[in-house]
């Protein structure tokens, strides 16, 4: 192992792209769904289709004796918390919150995985010496917080459950992110998810059947299963192994910054769909949130990373 200093990682930086652009899917999708059913019966359907997507790959590595068989050990806690923090943030969606100002909310998850990162991560610690890191954290808590103080209706005691929900789930993940990038340091990101995702189908379908109505996955229409193969595969399937990707490379907290960027894609797809909007002022907040996105990426270059 040798020490190298890379200034920018374009294969993390892309991954990153992705994780971004494929995550803010999510929202819309799991928003779209809560019209047909409960948010058991959508987390259980749409992880079948998630592990589905990356088995042939699994199998695959098995059959060559390229995986290491620690595997189904090594998944079992990134599974669990993975699980809790996705149950979390689903219900929420059904206690009065859309898209956009949801994504707000859980972005707070970057606060958790830096906090975590830089206390298990010496490497990681080298960002207490950037400047752009720490003026990329300073304008991403502003934008945050101005986006969630002008919102209307934010006091309201649904809306209140639906926010619990997404902080929970926001640390949870954290947790989920931190314990992958240990777990996972020498595993491929395709086997890692698909081993994931099939634990989490055990979970879910459990859950499914002590708390969702399975009689409604029969009654659902074309457009529904739609919406599930297509969050699945790309909300899911893809943005997960793309983010596993770029954490293994550059670390936890600046792919997390970097997906703050989200709601203002999200909104260009929620404002037609759930008639969401955001006012000028939280446009304001908007752009100095995305300002602090590109500081984040910048500050690449402080990180020293080990290259076989």
């Amino acid at each position: 192992m040798s020490l190298i200093n890379k200034k920018f990682d374009v294969t993390a930086t892309l991954a990153c792209i992705g994780y971004l652009l494929f995550w803010t899917t999510g929202p819309i999708f799991v928003k779209l769904l809560s019209r047909y059913t409960d948010p058991w019966i959508q987390n259980f359907l749409r992880y079948i289709f998630a592990a589905l997507f990356w088995l042939p790959f699994l199998l695959s590595s098995f059959s060559k004796g390229t995986i290491d068989r620690r595997i189904w050990i090594l998944a079992l806690l990134p599974a669990i918390a993975n699980a809790a923090s996705q149950t979390c943030w689903t219900i929420a969606f059904y206690h009065n919150i859309d898209p956009t100002f949801m994504s707000l909310i859980d972005k707070s998850s970057i606060f958790w995985i830096a906090f975590f990162s830089m206390i298990v991560f010496a490497e990681e610690r080298v960002l207490l010496k950037s400047k752009r890191f720490w003026s990329a954290a300073v304008l991403s808590v502003i934008g945050v917080t101005g986006v969630l103080v002008l919102k209307k209706g934010v006091t309201s005691p649904t809306t209140l459950i639906g926010v619990f929900l997404a902080l929970l789930s926001a640390i949870i993940w954290g947790v989920h992110v931190i314990v992958v990038k240990i777990n996972y340091k020498n595993i491929d990101s395709r086997n890692g998810f698909a081993v994931i995702a099939i634990y989490n189908v055990i979970i879910f379908a459990v859950l499914a059947v002590l708390f969702g109505d399975i009689n409604s996955i029969g009654t659902l229409g074309w457009q529904p299963w739609l919406y599930i193969i297509v969050s699945a595969i790309v909300g899911i399937a893809l943005c997960n192994v793309l983010y596993y990707v770029a954490i293994k490379r550059i670390g936890a907290t600046i792919p997390s910054m970097t997906v703050l960027a989200a709601p203002f894609i999200i909104i260009i797809f929620s404002k037609p769909i759930f008639h969401e909007s955001l006012n000028i002022f939280q446009w304001l907040c908007g752009l100095i949130l995305l300002g602090g996105c590109a500081l984040a990426i910048w500050s690449q270059e402080h990180l020293n990373r080990a290259v076989k």
